[in-house]
């Protein structure tokens, strides 16, 4: 089978000179873009950092509670339907509801009521629950909730001796409680992170953890004392993915490449999110939410906040793709030092565009799923798909895709060229640290790498696999290789 091919075996040497200062070449062009950029950053962030001064800022807390009014949980014990008048269904001594549940007087609206047991210890007491929450998903034996306690408030508004005013409930569902399941599963979440990926792993969690504190201490209130959303996005968002890039993946030239696409992909996304946010009259008032935040403070702008939105939510995709693509390059040159810089990247775009196409779908249906409960009343609406998907309630969603998946999609071959430049020029290292040195050019033609990019492929004709009598592998991945076979 190798006669007819001559290829060029990589040889296990000492790096030359020229490689040598080939590598610390492409380095300190690395450091020279880099390092300005990550001082550049940091002081844009020291100067937009906000004060944390609140003052006139007035927003009613919904859990906090009136003179007398507690906020107790429970465990339900038993969950009964009758009358919501009161007296027309009544309870014996031992607490059992004298009538049927789901029966009451005629004409009488029916309730839901929770005999909660409280977490401090006491009689069961009797909890009203939201008909919102009794239709939609109910409450059943066993479940723990939060609830209202107005015993002492009623008391103190009629009276110490005075009964509670009739027909006004002691005891009020408020939510329920969710720490156990989600503290399970975040136990979960960190198990498997870290015993797929190991130390990285561990690293990432970490590192995320980092992301949300510069979300929560420098962009969210830098929007609420009214910071330039686009400036304060940009700045954010670049020092998020410096600090977790790094502390995750390392200091190497691999690391930075993939900083370079993302801060590329960033700056199109940002360019984009400006401009669909005034082009698009992105005002985002159209919820609850927006609403109040426009009441509290004429500082707070939100449409500010969309564009800031638009750019924060590409982040973790972009990141995904960026690395991903940096360390295919990395890894098809171990396999193939040979190969040319033009096939290179031929080769990295085709694991590129697969990547393309499936974080598309990603970003598409991540959004559609948070947005299901508004899609549904949109669709029965019975609108026009035209005029639905450019509506108020979905134009948002839409613009986010869209911005999303065009700073992704051209940040993937920025990142493949990138790469491949640094590649060729720093070249790789075995396990003692010498670098591999190739003994004759082995250039892979079109024909050595099939239509789906086939590491393997290319692997076996840079590598002389075919051959008669093949020395061993330079490669470490190599090498494992040969052992195992």
């Amino acid at each position: 089978m190798g006669a007819g091919h001559s290829h060029g075996h990589t040889g296990h040497a000492e790096p030359t000179a020229q490689a040598v200062a080939a590598r610390r070449k492409a380095n300190r062009i690395l450091a020279a873009v880099l390092v300005p950029l990550t001082l550049l950053t940091l002081a844009a962030m020291a100067s937009l950092w906000p004060s944390g001064n609140k003052d006139g800022l007035t927003l009613a807390n919904p859990y906090a509670a009136a003179p007398g009014v507690t906020f107790d949980a429970g465990r339900i014990q038993r969950v009964v339907v009758e009358s919501c008048t009161p007296g027309a269904a009544g309870e014996n001594a031992a607490g059992e509801n004298s009538t049927t549940p789901g029966t009451s007087d005629s004409g009488a609206s029916q309730c839901t009521f929770a005999f909660t047991e409280p977490d401090k210890g006491g009689n069961p007491v009797k909890v009203v629950i939201n008909p919102d929450v009794a239709r939609s998903h109910g409450v059943e034996v066993g479940d723990s909730i939060r609830y209202l306690n107005l015993t002492n408030a009623q008391a103190a508004a009629t009276g110490a001796d005075a009964p509670a005013a009739q027909g006004s409930p002691s005891y009020i569902f408020v939510d329920f409680v969710r720490t156990m399941p989600i503290v399970l599963l975040a136990i979960l979440y960190a198990v498997v992170v870290v015993a797929v990926a190991r130390w990285r792993g561990l690293r990432a969690l970490i590192g995320l953890v980092g992301a949300y504190f510069v979300l929560v201490s420098f962009m969210l209130p830098g929007l609420v004392e009214g910071k330039p959303p686009l400036l304060l996005a940009l700045v954010g968002s670049t020092v998020i993915m410096i600090g977790v890039l790094y502390f995750a993946h390392g200091f190497s030239a691999r690391t930075s490449t993939a900083l370079l696409g993302t801060i590329f992909g960033l700056g199109i996304t940002a360019l984009l999110a400006a401009w669909a946010t005034g082009a698009a009259n992105l005002a985002g008032v159209g919820s609850h939410d927006a609403a109040t935040l426009v009441n509290i403070s004429d500082k707070i702008s939100i449409s500010g906040i969309v564009l800031c939105g638009l750019i924060i939510s590409g982040l973790g995709v972009l990141n995904d793709v960026t690395i991903t693509q940096s360390s295919a390059v990395w890894e098809l040159y171990e396999l193939a030092p040979n190969t040319s810089a033009r096939k290179l990247f031929s080769s990295a775009m085709r694991i590129g565009r697969d990547h393309i196409a499936s974080t598309v779908y990603t970003i598409a249906f991540a959004y559609a799923g948070a947005a299901l409960p508004i899609l549904i009343i949109v669709m029965l609406y019975d609108r026009p798909l035209g005029e639905a998907l450019t509506s108020a309630e979905l134009s948002e969603e839409v613009i986010r895709t869209l911005v999303g998946s065009i700073g992704l999609v051209l940040a993937i071959p920025v990142t493949t060229l990138i790469a491949v430049l640094v590649v060729k020029a720093t070249g790789i290292r075995s396990a003692d640290g010498a670098g591999h040195v190739p003994a004759a050019p082995a250039v892979i033609t079109a024909d050595d790498v099939d239509d789906t990019g086939s590491l393997a492929a290319a692997a076996a004709v840079a590598s002389g696999e075919n051959d008669d009598a093949d020395p061993p592998p330079a490669t470490r991945r190599g090498r494992r290789a040969a052992e195992r076979d």
